[in-house]
């Protein structure tokens, strides 16, 4: 019988519709161990208001049940103050960090092969007096990666991130040989890994309007991107010239690729969430683990009111649960 996949499910901002999608997710049916790292109390509650029918469980040891659809298995980590559905409170940011370093811990020791995110809100984390860029970097660290990949999927396209959360005037300073080497690198070896595809097709971005226009529209390609591009493929790495965004997605090469390396974070991702927000999935790539998250921000204006959607929820949850498969696939050959 296969062996059950182990995914720990972080609440994210308790203010936002972080612990509804998480709820909502799970009261359908997953083929897994599943905890959630969160406030039991919030969830209890935010269930309540959401008229859910759960059964909850406070988890006193490492054991995780199997999942079972509407049952709630928590590693309770409680808020500073009480939580009012859409109101930011800056005194319960560090317990959204900690739910974060419970469950990077987790992973450690592990006891879990998966992360699935729900989303936090970065400024009110900056606010407490802690620095937050975001989940990606932040597992990064944590995990001592030199670098990582942002990775967002759908049912139709992939798109992966040469930058992620900078002000556009520091991304061309950003954006070196050195650097985009270790992107592809990475985003190589993890479609390899958790999508068994042996050697993925990458369609790479110009960073400047018509890919630089030979120079006369900046140099960044022929001084950067190109002799980058160069290299990787002496490296065995199947990797396009870079192709003008503003018609990348209509092309050949993309329609033909695995995945799409943009160069910065506004430049890819608007294209794919046009074709499947709310329904998407971000995946950091280089870690010793595997971290899905949702495609969307907090909705604080949603939270407690049932009109946020589970969707992105679910599909990372899935997601999660096929890369775990594919990945034990590959270390069990």
């Amino acid at each position: 019988m296969t062996e059950l996949a182990r995914l720990v499910i972080t609440a994210g901002e308790p203010a936002g519709i972080g612990p509804d999608v998480v709820l909502g997710a799970l009261q359908s049916s997953y083929h897994a161990h599943i905890a959630v790292v969160g406030d039991l109390h919030v969830l209890e509650q935010r269930a309540s208001t959401l008229g859910m029918d759960l059964n909850f469980t406070r988890l006193s040891s490492e054991a995780v049940p199997p999942h079972a659809p509407g049952t709630v298995s928590v590693y309770h980590t409680p808020c500073a103050s009480p939580v009012q559905p859409g109101v930011l409170d800056v005194s319960n940011a560090e317990h959204v960090m900690q739910t974060l370093r419970t469950s990077i811990q987790a992973l450690k020791s592990k006891r879990f092969d998966a992360v699935v995110t729900a989303p936090v809100q970065k400024s009110v984390i900056n606010d407490s007096g802690m620095s937050f860029t975001g989940h990606t970097e932040f597992f990064s660290q944590q995990f001592g990666c030199e670098d990582a990949v942002m990775l967002l999927v759908n049912d139709g396209l992939r798109v992966a991130l040469a930058t992620t959360h900078l002000p556009l005037r520091d991304v061309p300073d950003a954006i070196t040989q050195e650097s985009l080497l270790r992107k592809l690198d990475i985003i190589n070896n993890g479609l390899l890994q958790l999508y068994g595809i042996d050697r993925p097709r990458i369609a790479m971005l110009g960073l400047n309007p018509h890919a630089g226009e030979n120079g006369h529209l900046g140099r960044e390609e022929i001084d950067v991107i190109v002799p980058a591009r160069d290299e990787a493929v002496r490296r065995g790495i199947d990797v396009t010239a870079p192709i003008p965004a503003d018609t990348a997605f209509t092309s050949k090469e993309v329609l033909e690729a695995d995945v799409v390396l943009a160069m910065f974070h506004d430049q890819g991702l608007p294209v794919l969430k046009a074709r499947g927000f709310g329904s998407s999935v971000n995946i950091t790539l280089g870690l010793p683990t595997i971290r899905t998250s949702v495609d969307h921000g907090t909705a604080l204006d949603l939270a407690a009111t049932g009109q946020a959607s589970c969707e992105s929820m679910q599909a990372a949850i899935n997601e999660a649960l096929i890369c775990s498969r594919n990945l034990r696939s590959r270390t069990q050959r």
